[in-house]
């Protein structure tokens, strides 16, 4: 059947829509993806060269101030962030995707420009990735809702992952800049620590370059009263003149959603649609979604593996600073490819469910696998030789490392940044992405604080203990609750979101079926055609056997 769906999903479309323009619009949003895939993989690095500590002295004093420094500047990227998460609401409606994406590369750039010319001065060096961080949280508002905005829904998951696929792009450039410099830079000389972090200057700068090559959503203009310019604008993304049935299709469902919308709530304040959002319940689901994805993603590990990468390789024995470099650098790799090997060929043919379900089984696994291996090996039995079993269950929990980014590029890092973007209506789409990213930071700044305490107070297989229980409780959740939205128009999420609340999550693909938007009503009776079809080719086949 996922066969079936996803070659039927593909044929229903002209072949015209897949073109150049759309293309290029989504490789210029998506790439932002690469903006918190550099920092988290830089900060860590940076932190750790000698260079860096010797400049901001953090190779003396005690263990619980050097972790609370380092928390301080590793964290301060995701304390703005939270801002910046709240700030593209604002901007998203008001000036558009594009003229936002412009806007989050300037405050980019600049804030990093800060952090290079920092010259001994720790509050600089905050301010600066502060500053950094109120653009890098714009981008995951800005860019997945742009790229959900002007997919075609059949390839919708693929494009839309083109962000999350980014993110690890970033992590990838980010640890080779690290383990490069570290090789190839003396200890002696500030250009260690700080031409890696020139790479954020030279992204930011090269994404406001391209941000003028590209169009504004139609949906977003539709929004604003500019009909004709929406109907221009869908044409060139699909290449269809304006009188073909799938751009009329595409400009009503989209119309008449918002006047429905409109009707509903009496107001188009921005008050107004904070309490649409918490108040209606088919609402508060999308944002209980968004938001308990955060809680069990940000706490699942993943991320604190990516940016304290190289102190859990040295806990599982890998002892020198360019080893631990290096694999971390084999760590980026990893999640890089897993990224876009779940984006082009597993989210919209498996679905965001299995996918889902999947990833975090697959992460479960490793992390406990690497609980135990710590428990029986802890990090002090690597000063003294080890037997060869111990040996081979470490290369064991180093590979557990790289399945666990698997698992986290299949289920979580999918998941999160596509279906928060993809489920709410058009008028609340940018807050309720604004609300939950926001929360998303929150809990990675507490997750980057916490850490390093954690990993004092709890010894690093009491850390990963701590994960196992959290991405169990992501597979229960997600049994329930999580519904499978692959293959529905945006226009057509609310048939499924006005069901019962305990129908969404395990029952909610079937039961909303053929309902919403007259696009979806024309591609459920395609499906089905389709099925009758291979169901006689089949029948047909058997007697003539």
């Amino acid at each position: 059947m996922g066969i079936l769906y996803y070659k039927a999903a593909l044929s229903d479309v002209p072949k015209e829509i897949l073109n150049w323009r759309l293309y290029w619009a989504v490789a210029v949003f998506g790439i932002l993806g690469a903006s918190r895939g550099l920092d988290e993989g830089l900060v860590g690095g940076m932190v750790k060269l000698k260079s860096f500590q010797s400049e901001f002295h953090l190779d003396h004093g005690s263990e619980d101030h050097i972790a609370n420094q380092v928390s301080n500047i590793t964290s301060m990227v995701q304390m703005g962030s939270i801002g910046g998460s709240l700030l593209a609401f604002i901007l998203c409606d008001k000036i558009g995707r594009v003229r936002s994406l412009q806007a989050l590369s300037l405050l980019w750039g600049f804030g990093f420009v800060m952090v290079i010319t920092s010259q001994s001065s720790i509050p600089q060096i905050l301010g600066g990735r502060f500053l950094a961080g109120l653009g890098i949280g714009m981008t995951t508002v800005v860019g997945p809702t742009y790229l959900v905005e002007v997919a075609p829904k059949a390839i919708r998951g693929m494009l839309t992952n083109i962000f999350a696929g980014a993110v690890y792009l970033g992590v990838m450039i980010a640890y080779f800049a690290n383990w490069g410099s570290s090789i190839n830079i003396s200890n002696l000389s500030r250009a260690q620590w700080a031409l890696p972090q020139s790479v954020h200057i030279i992204f930011a700068g090269l994404i406001f370059l391209l941000s003028w090559t590209v169009p504004e959503t139609p949906r977003w203009l539709i929004m604003k009263g500019r009909h004709e310019q929406a109907l221009t604008t869908l044409c060139r993304l699909r290449q269809l003149p304006e009188d073909h049935p799938l751009i009329q299709t595409e400009i009503v469902d989209v119309r008449e959603q918002l006047e429905r919308e409109k009707e509903s709530t009496h107001g188009t304040s921005r008050w107004a649609k904070v309490r649409e959002l918490v108040m209606i319940p088919a609402n508060r689901y999308r944002l209980m979604l968004g938001i308990m994805s955060q809680l069990l993603g940000q706490w699942s590990g993943a991320s604190s593996i990516t940016i304290y990468a190289a102190d859990f390789f040295a806990a599982l024995g890998k002892t020198g600073h360019s080893e631990k470099l290096f694999a971390s650098c084999i760590l980026g790799v990893v999640k890089f490819c897993s990224a876009y090997i779940c984006a082009f060929f597993l989210i919209d043919f498996l679905g965001r469910r299995r996918c889902l379900y999947c990833g975090i089984i697959l992460q479960t696994v490793s992390v406990c696998y690497i609980a135990i291996y710590l428990a029986l090996v802890p990090p002090s039995a690597h000063s003294s030789p080890l037997s060869a079993s111990a040996k081979h269950a470490g290369v064991g929990a180093i590979a557990a490392i790289y399945i666990s980014g698997f698992g986290w590029a299949m289920g979580w890092n999918c998941f999160q940044y596509l279906v928060n973007a993809e489920i709410y209506p058009l008028r609340l789409r940018a807050l309720g992405s604004s609300i939950v990213m926001c929360f998303h930071f929150i809990n990675q700044y507490g997750n980057t604080k916490a850490v390093p305490s954690m990993l004092l107070s709890m010894n690093t297989y009491g850390f990963f203990v701590f994960c196992t229980v959290i991405c169990s409780l992501g597979v229960l959740w997600v049994w329930f609750f999580v519904p499978e939205t692959a293959g529905k128009s945006l226009e057509a999420m609310d048939a499924l979101f006005q069901l019962p609340w305990h129908q969404i999550g395990r029952h909610g693909k079937d039961l909303s079926a053929g309902q919403g938007s007259f696009s979806d009503v024309v591609h459920m009776d395609y499906l089905e055609k389709a099925e009758q079809e291979v169901e006689q080719n089949e029948v047909q086949k058997n007697a003539n056997l």
